[in-house]
Protein backbone atom coordinates (compact mmCIF):
# COMPACT_ATOMS: atom_id res chain seq x y z
CA UNK A 1 0.00 0.00 0.00
CA UNK A 2 2.35 2.11 0.71
CA UNK A 3 4.42 1.37 -2.40
CA UNK A 4 1.31 2.40 -4.04
CA UNK A 5 0.85 5.94 -2.46
CA UNK A 6 4.63 6.08 -3.01
CA UNK A 7 3.87 5.73 -7.03
CA UNK A 8 0.81 7.93 -7.24
CA UNK A 9 2.57 10.61 -5.61
CA UNK A 10 6.11 10.53 -8.05
CA UNK A 11 3.45 10.09 -10.87
CA UNK A 12 1.58 13.20 -9.60
CA UNK A 13 4.43 14.83 -9.22
CA UNK A 14 6.17 14.08 -13.21
CA UNK A 15 3.00 15.61 -14.16
CA UNK A 16 2.77 18.53 -12.55
CA UNK A 17 6.35 19.12 -13.78
CA UNK A 18 4.92 18.38 -17.43
CA UNK A 19 1.82 20.72 -16.67
CA UNK A 20 4.48 23.44 -15.46
CA UNK A 21 6.66 22.78 -18.80
CA UNK A 22 4.21 22.99 -20.94
CA UNK A 23 1.00 23.57 -19.86
CA UNK A 24 -2.53 22.20 -21.45
CA UNK A 25 -6.06 21.44 -20.85
CA UNK A 26 -5.85 17.69 -21.02
CA UNK A 27 -3.25 17.04 -18.63
CA UNK A 28 -4.66 19.36 -16.17
CA UNK A 29 -8.08 17.51 -16.49
CA UNK A 30 -5.72 14.57 -15.53
CA UNK A 31 -4.62 16.12 -12.71
CA UNK A 32 -8.24 17.10 -11.46
CA UNK A 33 -8.99 13.20 -11.75
CA UNK A 34 -5.64 12.60 -10.18
CA UNK A 35 -6.54 15.02 -6.66
CA UNK A 36 -10.30 14.41 -6.92
CA UNK A 37 -10.13 12.47 -3.65
CA UNK A 38 -8.72 15.69 -2.14
CA UNK A 39 -11.55 18.17 -3.32
CA UNK A 40 -13.99 15.02 -1.78
CA UNK A 41 -12.66 14.98 1.50
CA UNK A 42 -12.51 18.85 2.21
CA UNK A 43 -16.17 19.20 0.88
CA UNK A 44 -17.27 16.31 3.33
CA UNK A 45 -15.79 18.23 6.48
CA UNK A 46 -17.01 21.52 4.83
CA UNK A 47 -20.54 20.41 4.57
CA UNK A 48 -21.04 19.10 7.61
CA UNK A 49 -20.25 22.89 9.33
CA UNK A 50 -22.88 24.23 7.16
CA UNK A 51 -26.33 23.78 4.93
CA UNK A 52 -24.99 24.14 1.72
CA UNK A 53 -25.51 20.42 -0.13
CA UNK A 54 -22.12 18.63 -0.55
CA UNK A 55 -22.37 18.28 -4.56
CA UNK A 56 -22.11 22.03 -4.43
CA UNK A 57 -19.15 22.56 -2.42
CA UNK A 58 -17.49 19.67 -4.28
CA UNK A 59 -17.99 21.43 -7.62
CA UNK A 60 -16.69 24.53 -6.35
CA UNK A 61 -13.56 22.72 -4.77
CA UNK A 62 -12.55 21.77 -8.22
CA UNK A 63 -12.29 25.43 -9.41
CA UNK A 64 -9.87 25.60 -6.07
CA UNK A 65 -8.26 22.74 -7.37
CA UNK A 66 -7.54 23.92 -10.74
CA UNK A 67 -6.20 26.92 -9.11
CA UNK A 68 -4.24 25.27 -7.51
CA UNK A 69 -2.56 23.14 -10.21
CA UNK A 70 -1.99 26.49 -12.21
CA UNK A 71 -0.26 28.13 -9.41
CA UNK A 72 2.51 24.97 -7.99
CA UNK A 73 6.29 25.77 -8.57
CA UNK A 74 7.42 22.05 -8.81
CA UNK A 75 10.97 23.49 -8.22
CA UNK A 76 9.80 25.13 -4.47
CA UNK A 77 9.74 21.58 -2.77
CA UNK A 78 6.31 21.78 -1.76
CA UNK A 79 3.88 18.49 -1.13
CA UNK A 80 0.94 19.22 -3.99
CA UNK A 81 -1.87 18.67 -1.38
CA UNK A 82 -0.46 20.48 0.97
CA UNK A 83 -0.23 23.40 -1.13
CA UNK A 84 -3.63 22.62 -2.92
CA UNK A 85 -5.92 22.54 0.27
CA UNK A 86 -5.64 25.80 1.22
CA UNK A 87 -7.22 26.90 -2.33
CA UNK A 88 -10.01 24.22 -2.33
CA UNK A 89 -10.93 25.29 1.53
CA UNK A 90 -10.62 28.54 0.45
CA UNK A 91 -12.73 28.86 -2.66
CA UNK A 92 -15.30 26.91 -0.79
CA UNK A 93 -15.02 29.60 2.42
CA UNK A 94 -15.58 32.40 -0.64
CA UNK A 95 -18.48 30.14 -2.20
CA UNK A 96 -20.20 30.18 1.28
CA UNK A 97 -18.88 33.66 2.44
CA UNK A 98 -21.08 34.84 -0.98
CA UNK A 99 -24.19 32.88 -0.09
CA UNK A 100 -24.30 33.92 3.64
CA UNK A 101 -26.45 36.41 5.83
CA UNK A 102 -25.60 38.79 8.22
CA UNK A 103 -28.35 37.23 10.25
CA UNK A 104 -27.60 33.63 11.43
CA UNK A 105 -30.47 31.44 11.56
CA UNK A 106 -30.37 28.30 13.88
CA UNK A 107 -29.16 24.83 11.56
CA UNK A 108 -32.95 23.27 13.04
CA UNK A 109 -34.79 26.63 11.51
CA UNK A 110 -32.75 26.13 8.12
CA UNK A 111 -33.89 22.57 8.14
CA UNK A 112 -37.34 23.08 8.80
CA UNK A 113 -37.38 25.75 5.91
CA UNK A 114 -36.24 23.79 3.45
CA UNK A 115 -38.55 21.29 4.17
CA UNK A 116 -41.23 23.64 4.31
CA UNK A 117 -40.15 24.55 0.26
CA UNK A 118 -40.42 20.82 -0.68
CA UNK A 119 -43.76 19.99 1.30
CA UNK A 120 -45.56 23.31 1.01
CA UNK A 121 -45.95 22.69 -3.75
CA UNK A 122 -47.50 19.32 -2.49
CA UNK A 123 -50.39 20.64 -0.07
CA UNK A 124 -50.99 23.46 -2.73
CA UNK A 125 -52.02 21.15 -5.20
CA UNK A 126 -53.55 18.82 -2.65
CA UNK A 127 -55.86 22.04 -1.00
CA UNK A 128 -55.75 24.49 -4.18
CA UNK A 129 -54.32 27.22 -2.18
CA UNK A 130 -51.55 28.40 -0.28
CA UNK A 131 -51.57 26.16 3.63
CA UNK A 132 -52.07 28.74 6.42
CA UNK A 133 -49.80 28.74 9.16
CA UNK A 134 -51.78 26.09 11.26
CA UNK A 135 -51.34 23.43 8.35
CA UNK A 136 -47.71 24.08 7.55
CA UNK A 137 -47.09 23.58 11.67
CA UNK A 138 -49.19 20.17 11.41
CA UNK A 139 -47.23 19.45 8.48
CA UNK A 140 -43.95 19.84 9.92
CA UNK A 141 -44.47 18.25 13.21
CA UNK A 142 -43.60 21.69 14.96
CA UNK A 143 -45.80 23.98 16.91
CA UNK A 144 -47.35 27.16 15.23
CA UNK A 145 -45.55 29.13 17.63
CA UNK A 146 -42.56 27.91 16.29
CA UNK A 147 -43.44 27.64 12.80
CA UNK A 148 -44.15 31.60 12.61
CA UNK A 149 -40.65 32.35 14.34
CA UNK A 150 -39.30 30.10 11.06
CA UNK A 151 -40.88 32.32 9.03
CA UNK A 152 -40.00 35.84 10.73
CA UNK A 153 -36.62 34.55 10.43
CA UNK A 154 -36.17 33.51 6.67
CA UNK A 155 -37.71 37.29 6.26
CA UNK A 156 -35.63 39.04 8.16
CA UNK A 157 -32.37 37.04 6.19
CA UNK A 158 -32.91 38.83 3.57
CA UNK A 159 -31.15 41.98 2.88
CA UNK A 160 -33.24 45.43 2.61
CA UNK A 161 -33.15 47.24 -0.30
CA UNK A 162 -31.00 50.60 -0.72
CA UNK A 163 -34.14 51.78 -2.36
CA UNK A 164 -36.27 51.08 0.41
CA UNK A 165 -38.05 54.13 1.86
CA UNK A 166 -37.37 54.80 5.70
CA UNK A 167 -39.41 58.07 5.93
CA UNK A 168 -41.39 60.43 4.06
CA UNK A 169 -40.87 64.30 3.76
CA UNK A 170 -43.38 67.09 1.96
CA UNK A 171 -41.25 66.83 -1.22
CA UNK A 172 -39.40 63.92 -1.01
CA UNK A 173 -38.58 60.40 0.26
CA UNK A 174 -35.46 59.19 2.10
CA UNK A 175 -34.28 55.60 1.11
CA UNK A 176 -32.06 53.37 3.06
CA UNK A 177 -29.03 54.22 1.07
CA UNK A 178 -29.81 57.95 1.81
CA UNK A 179 -29.39 57.43 5.28
CA UNK A 180 -25.76 55.39 4.93
CA UNK A 181 -22.46 57.35 4.50
CA UNK A 182 -20.21 57.71 2.32
CA UNK A 183 -17.16 56.22 3.35
CA UNK A 184 -15.34 57.32 0.16
CA UNK A 185 -16.34 60.71 0.78
CA UNK A 186 -15.55 60.79 4.30
CA UNK A 187 -12.15 59.02 3.54
CA UNK A 188 -10.94 61.80 0.96
CA UNK A 189 -12.50 64.32 3.16
CA UNK A 190 -10.20 62.78 5.97
CA UNK A 191 -7.30 63.14 3.22
CA UNK A 192 -8.02 66.90 2.40
CA UNK A 193 -7.80 67.92 5.91
CA UNK A 194 -4.77 66.29 6.47
CA UNK A 195 -3.09 68.38 3.68
CA UNK A 196 -4.12 71.17 4.80
CA UNK A 197 -3.35 70.57 8.35
CA UNK A 198 0.49 69.28 6.47
CA UNK A 199 0.37 72.64 4.13
CA UNK A 200 -0.10 75.07 7.22
CA UNK A 201 3.36 73.07 8.75
CA UNK A 202 4.92 73.18 5.91
CA UNK A 203 4.58 77.55 5.81
CA UNK A 204 6.01 77.61 9.11
CA UNK A 205 9.20 76.24 7.49
CA UNK A 206 12.34 78.64 6.73
CA UNK A 207 12.46 78.27 2.73
CA UNK A 208 15.44 75.98 2.72
CA UNK A 209 14.09 73.54 4.96
CA UNK A 210 10.95 73.83 3.27
CA UNK A 211 12.76 73.01 -0.03
CA UNK A 212 14.68 69.85 1.11
CA UNK A 213 11.34 68.14 2.34
CA UNK A 214 9.94 68.86 -0.79
CA UNK A 215 12.82 67.55 -3.34
CA UNK A 216 13.03 64.35 -0.76
CA UNK A 217 9.88 63.16 -0.07
CA UNK A 218 7.34 65.16 -2.64
CA UNK A 219 9.93 64.62 -5.71
CA UNK A 220 11.58 61.99 -4.87
CA UNK A 221 15.36 63.04 -5.54
CA UNK A 222 17.98 61.52 -2.89
CA UNK A 223 19.45 63.42 -0.38
CA UNK A 224 22.81 63.47 -2.24
CA UNK A 225 20.74 64.93 -5.54
CA UNK A 226 19.19 67.98 -3.41
CA UNK A 227 22.50 68.97 -1.39
CA UNK A 228 24.06 68.81 -5.89
CA UNK A 229 21.09 71.12 -6.25
CA UNK A 230 21.31 73.29 -3.46
CA UNK A 231 24.62 73.61 -2.88
CA UNK A 232 25.06 72.16 0.16
CA UNK A 233 26.65 68.80 1.48
CA UNK A 234 24.43 65.85 2.12
CA UNK A 235 24.94 65.67 5.89
CA UNK A 236 23.38 69.60 5.59
CA UNK A 237 20.41 68.17 3.87
CA UNK A 238 19.60 65.30 6.09
CA UNK A 239 19.59 67.83 9.15
CA UNK A 240 17.42 70.42 7.70
CA UNK A 241 14.69 67.76 6.99
CA UNK A 242 15.14 66.11 10.67
CA UNK A 243 14.63 69.89 11.87
CA UNK A 244 12.20 70.49 9.20
CA UNK A 245 9.96 67.31 10.66
CA UNK A 246 10.85 68.10 14.21
CA UNK A 247 9.07 71.76 13.63
CA UNK A 248 5.90 70.22 12.14
CA UNK A 249 5.40 67.67 14.26
CA UNK A 250 5.58 70.68 17.27
CA UNK A 251 2.97 72.44 15.13
CA UNK A 252 1.02 69.92 14.61
CA UNK A 253 0.77 68.34 18.02
CA UNK A 254 -1.39 70.42 19.42
CA UNK A 255 -4.13 70.30 16.91
CA UNK A 256 -4.03 66.39 17.00
CA UNK A 257 -4.58 66.85 20.28
CA UNK A 258 -7.62 69.31 20.28
CA UNK A 259 -9.72 66.93 17.97
CA UNK A 260 -9.22 63.74 20.18
CA UNK A 261 -12.41 62.98 22.02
Amino acid sequence: MANQTSSLRSRGMEMLIAYKNQPSVELRNRLVRLNAGLVRKIAHRVSHQCSEPYEDLEQIGYLGLIRAIERFNPVQGCAFSSFAVPYIRGEMLHFLRDRGTTVKIPRRWQDLQKEAQKCQGEMIRQLGRQPNDHEMAQALCVSVEEWREVKMANKNRMPLSLDATVCHQIDSSITLGDTLPDTYYQRMQLLEEDRQQLQRAMAQLEDKTRSAIEYVFFNGLSRKEVAERIGVSPMTVTRRIQRGIDQMVAFLQPQALQTEP
